[in-house]
This record gives C-alpha cells, sequence and structure tokens, in this order.
C-alpha cells in the first residue's frame, strides 16, 4: 500500500513536471524522440519527460539594427551606411529546424544584402532615392529568409556616412547649382525689363508728345528737392507739339 501510495506521489509530481505553459505571443516546437512532432499553441500543453522536448520560439515582430557596413557605391565612392529591419517568424517550425539561429542569420543576411545593393547604386541615387532601396533591400531579404520561415516587413536605411572630403565637394556642388539659378533668374529678368522698355519706346514713339510729357514729369520729380538746379532747352518744335496737344478753350 505504502509503495502504491509512493508511486502516485511520483506520477503526480511527474505530470506537474510535465505542463508547460505556452503564452499568447509565443509557439512551441515540439520534438518527440527527437523527432518534430509539430507546433504547440498558447495555452497549457503537456510535454512528456526524457520522451519528448519542446522549444519556444518568439513570433513578435522584431527589430535587427544593422551595424555600421563600409560599401563602395557604383560610381567608387566609399560611404559607411546602417539600417534597422523588422521582422517576425510566420513558421515557428521551419525557424527552428532549417536555420540554427534564426537571429544571427537574418542580421547577416542584411549586412550582405546592403553591401551588394549600395554597390549597385551611385551616389547620388543613394541620397535621393533611399525609400526606393529600402524597398529593394526588404524584397532580396524577404525572398532569401522564406525557406527559413521569416516575414521581413520592412527595412530603413538609418543613415549615411561621407567621407569628409566628399561632404565638401558635395557642398560646393550645391553652391554652383544655386549661383546657376541667380544668374539664370537675373537674366530672365533682364530681359523682361529690355521687353518692357522696348514696349514703352514703341508706345511712345507712336504717341506725338508724348516723350516730351515723360521728359516734363521726370523734371517735375527732379524739382521736388530744393537743391538741385536743372536747366533744360526744349527745342520749338516740342513746344508746338505740346500746344497742339493742348485742349483748345
Amino acid at each position: 500500500m505504502d509503495f502504491i501510495f509512493f508511486l502516485m506521489i511520483i506520477f503526480g509530481f511527474v505530470i506537474l513536471g510535465s505542463i508547460k505553459q505556452i503564452n499568447e505571443y509565443e509557439r512551441g516546437i515540439l520534438f518527440t524522440f527527437g523527432k518534430f512532432s509539430g507546433v504547440l499553441g498558447p495555452g497549457w500543453r503537456i510535454v512528456l519527460p526524457i520522451i519528448q522536448f519542446y522549444r519556444k520560439v518568439d513570433i513578435r515582430t522584431k527589430a535587427v539594427d544593422v551595424p555600421e557596413q563600409e560599401a563602395i557605391t557604383k560610381d567608387n565612392v566609399s560611404i559607411k551606411i546602417n539600417a534597422v529591419i523588422y521582422y517576425k517568424v510566420f513558421d515557428a517550425g521551419k525557424a527552428v529546424c532549417e536555420v540554427q539561429d534564426y537571429y544571427y542569420a537574418v542580421s547577416q543576411l542584411a549586412q550582405t544584402t546592403m553591401r551588394n545593393i549600395v554597390g549597385s547604386v551611385t551616389l547620388d541615387e543613394l541620397l535621393t532615392e533611399r525609400d526606393k532601396i529600402s524597398s529593394e533591400i526588404c524584397g532580396v531579404i524577404d525572398k532569401a529568409s522564406d525557406p527559413w520561415g521569416i516575414k521581413v516587413e520592412n527595412v530603413e536605411l538609418k543613415d549615411v556616412a561621407l567621407p569628409e572630403e566628399m561632404k565638401r565637394v558635395i557642398a560646393k556642388v550645391a553652391e554652383a547649382e544655386r549661383e546657376k539659378v541667380a544668374v539664370i533668374t537675373k537674366a530672365a529678368g533682364e530681359v523682361e525689363a529690355a521687353n518692357n522698355l522696348a514696349e514703352a519706346a514703341r508706345t511712345m514713339g507712336s504717341t506725338p508728345g508724348a516723350l516730351h510729357l515723360r521728359t516734363l514729369s521726370t523734371l517735375n520729380d527732379l524739382s521736388s528737392d530744393q537743391s538741385n538746379t536743372v536747366i533744360f532747352a526744349i527745342p520749338i518744335e516740342a513746344l508746338k507739339a505740346l500746344e497742339g496737344l493742348a485742349p483748345k478753350k
């Protein structure tokens, strides 16, 4: 009787030790006699000791900070670039059985892919089309990690570090572009002013006495300053023209 009671106690401890809790954000990978036998969902699960073994896998989205990498662009510019990758496990069985350490594997794959794609674009494309390049890196990594049960959700390029001499060159190019725009704008203004002056000259030339009236208006503006003395000679023909424009009483 005591022996049966002792066996019941041992059996109770075995049962209690066999109960495993799997949280909602986890999945359990169950192995029986060393063979993959299924994926355990969240809740309390019984895993038989010695016979069975299980491993938890976190299926939440993870962020991997890709270390700063040195790369050479298509136009032979040496840069340093880093990024962050967001991914999650969509097949816990593959993540455990197909790759030894999926976290390390994704990080290494991201570094290699980032260097390869940066090497296929120019510096201008890298600086102006970062979203496009990020999407391209994301697509390559996602396709390569599918056999591991990994879904890459997004890749963001964090920073592109340029050598100091390249920064100075870019600053000079930007300054030259601004000067170019300033010269073009100034030339366009001079052309517009010349056209307006030509139109004004044609209008005055086609109207008798208009030029003389303009001259008198200019003299009137000059006379507002009492410190100036202006001596102006008007031809008799101009006076006759002005008399012809005056209203008759």
